[in-house]
């Protein structure tokens, strides 16, 4: 790829805190990120860790963070009486070797032309009515092209659009795949069609499924890889495109990120530019999927809808960086070429609400929670008893983070049917939407929660002692009994979720969703939702040991009718049950072993309970 098009500089600029002049020195990704300006002298260790540990007594961040500057004062105060003393004439330069303190010289901002309020907001009104006028004249009937529909939170929107009136047809973008044996010699082709048949059977859509129609293409590729035919069909029948395809893997390079999120945005806003102009275009709007993380780390005021401006305290992660790119691109494309754009933002998606499907996915959340769920496994099998397996699973069961961190999970139900709502809506063009949650849960709570549905044992380490101390040790003595897997594993949770469950996380302003959207303003509760997800782990993925998309999609339809009676029987949702409750309501309906119903060991067959809860 060109190296001018992955220069950050294209988004960002680095301006001098003194002055305000903006300066022209090379810009890496690396030094966009957070971990880039931490962990560098043992005092800022020290200090980061009795940050951490003070916000656990206090729940006062703002505390803490006014504690943490008056220390910055003293230290630089120190260094100037030591620099006075020794006759040195640089304080700063014994500041940073001593206590580690750097001055900041500069900050970073986004390199983009806002036009004033007034101007804004009469593009966007003029982009309203139109959408307006191109819905109608539709008869409210849409046809949408999606890209991602093979991913997590795509499978959810076509299971959801599948059944859908107001949606006469969804084409799906899908990459062709082939299949290669271990010599490396192709076995099979997969098209289009072949994956876009079985998904339709994976998600059990049946005769529904009709509505979906499969196109070859590539999103990294111009015009996603359309053929001329395809993207002759789109012009003259698409309303919408949903562009939901991302990277969603937090350790993932720069590049890649960039190649995913950023160039795989610019190559579906430019095919929706040139359906909106094509003729006799049917052509609404343009929906692009990113994060509400597209704000960074430890915003001092909740992280607004309608801007995004570069975070004072950096990115997580290249995924969170690039994404913001997309965003930046995105509205680019509404201010200078007049697409018609929603943004549609989630924050970390988990599986559904009531029952915690999600598909199979072991991303994110799910990755930790498998974990910690073999690990206690492991102490409960018949070799549990060995010192080298108890080291082992108590390993595996340390979860870097903040007792108080807070964390902003929302299941897939509820983004998709955000997503959906947006095709209807022409008030939402125009717009930025957090499809985020205002119930935030803390690690504390999670830890709870595992605790009383895994029965395991999670200790809550503190991110900067774990980091920098404690997984170094731990990965050195692992590498030495030839744990390489759980060596792989441990550094990758710290590195992909060890940067969410830190106290500073930001908070998302929500209520467009409801707003705009007419998604019910009592958002889900998070709690219960993350309860779910452990049974869900537990007893359908078995912690990610069933990964066979068929066999997922069996047992989660059976879970689903499960979660449907055992409803019906308690008079409330699944969620609020106890550990205990749901569990036995578990061992009377369902087979766990063969996942199957107790009264019928046919495979797919709607459970009953036995007997009431």
């Amino acid at each position: 790829m060109d190296a001018d098009r992955l220069d950050p500089s294209r988004y960002v600029e680095k301006v001098h805190l003194a002055t305000g002049a903006t300066l022209d020195d090379p810009i890496t990704p690396e030094e966009l990120l957070v971990r880039s300006h931490r962990d560098g002298h043992v005092v800022d260790i020290y200090a980061r860790t009795m940050m951490s540990l003070l916000v656990d007594v206090t729940d006062d961040e703002a505390l803490v963070t006014d504690a943490m500057k008056e220390v910055r004062r003293i230290g630089h105060r120190a260094s100037e009486m030591l620099a006075k003393a020794l006759g040195a004439e640089d304080h700063d330069a014994i500041a940073e070797r001593l206590f580690g303190l750097k001055e900041r010289e500069h900050y970073f901002r986004y390199r983009r032309q806002v036009p004033a309020a007034d101007v804004m907001a009469a593009h966007v009104a003029k982009m309203k009515g139109e959408a307006r006028s191109r819905l109608e004249a539709a008869g409210g009937v849409v046809r949408v092209l999606l890209t991602g529909g093979t991913g997590f939170v795509g499978k959810e929107i076509l299971h959801r659009a599948a059944s859908d009136p107001g949606i006469a047809t969804v084409f799906v973008l899908i990459r062709p795949k082939t299949l290669r044996d271990r010599d490396g010699n192709v076995r099979k082709t997969l098209t289009a069609e072949d994956r876009g048949q079985a998904l339709v059977d994976e998600l059990g859509l049946g005769e529904a499924g009709a509505k979906l129609r499969f196109l070859a293409g590539d999103i990294e590729a111009p015009r996603l890889g359309l053929s001329d035919a395809d993207f002759a069909l789109l012009a003259d029948a698409a309303t919408h495109v949903i562009h939901c395809a991302a990277s969603v893997a937090f350790d993932d390079p720069y590049e890649r990120s960039f190649e995913a999120n950023v160039l795989g945005s610019l190559n579906a806003l430019t095919l929706s530019k040139q359906l909106q102009e094509a003729p006799r275009s049917p052509f609404v709007a343009h929906l692009s999927v990113e994060t509400s993380y597209i704000h960074g780390r430890q915003t001092h005021a909740p992280a607004r809808e309608d801007e995004v401006v570069f975070p004072r305290n950096y990115y997580n992660n290249y995924y969170e960086l690039t994404k913001a790119m997309a965003s930046i691109e995105t509205e680019r494309f509404m201010l200078e070429e007049g697409l018609r754009v929603v943004q549609l933002c989630p924050s970390i998606v988990v599986g559904d609400a009531r029952t915690g499907n999600n598909r199979g996915d072991q991303k994110v959340v799910n990755a930790p929670v498998n974990a910690f769920g073999r690990a206690e496994e492991a102490l409960a099998g018949p070799e549990g008893w060995l010192p080298k397996t108890q080291l082992l699973a108590r390993l595996a069961s340390l979860f870097p983070g903040n007792n108080h961190a807070r964390i902003n999970l929302v299941p897939v139900d509820r983004v998709a049917a955000g997503i959906l709502a947006a095709l209807v809506r022409p008030e939402a063009v125009g717009e930025r939407i957090h499809l985020a949650t205002d119930r935030l849960i803390d690690a504390e709570q999670m830890r709870d929660i595992i605790g009383e549905e895994l029965h395991a044992k999670v200790l809550i380490a503190e991110p900067t002692l774990h980091r920098t101390v404690s997984l170094p040790v731990m990965t050195t003595l692992l590498a030495g009994l030839g744990q390489d897997r759980l060596v792989a594993g441990l550094t990758k949770l710290a590195e992909i979720f060890g940067g969410y469950a830190e106290w500073g996380q930001p908070v998302h302003e929500v209520g467009n969703d409801h707003r705009l959207l007419g998604l019910p303003a009592e958002r889900p509760d998070t709690a219960g939702v993350f309860r779910m997800l452990c049974r869900h782990n537990k007893y359908v993925q078995r912690f990610g040991r069933v990964r066979d998309a068929e066999e997922i999609a069996r047992r989660e339809r059976l879970w689903r009718d499960f979660i449907d009676d055992l409803e019906r029987l308690a008079g409330r949702p699944a969620g609020t049950l106890s550990a205990d409750e749901f569990e036995a309501a578990v061992g009377l309906a369902l087979d766990v072993e063969s996942f199957t119903r107790r009264d019928d060991p046919r495979a797919g067959s709607a459970p009953r309970l036995a007997a009431p809860v």
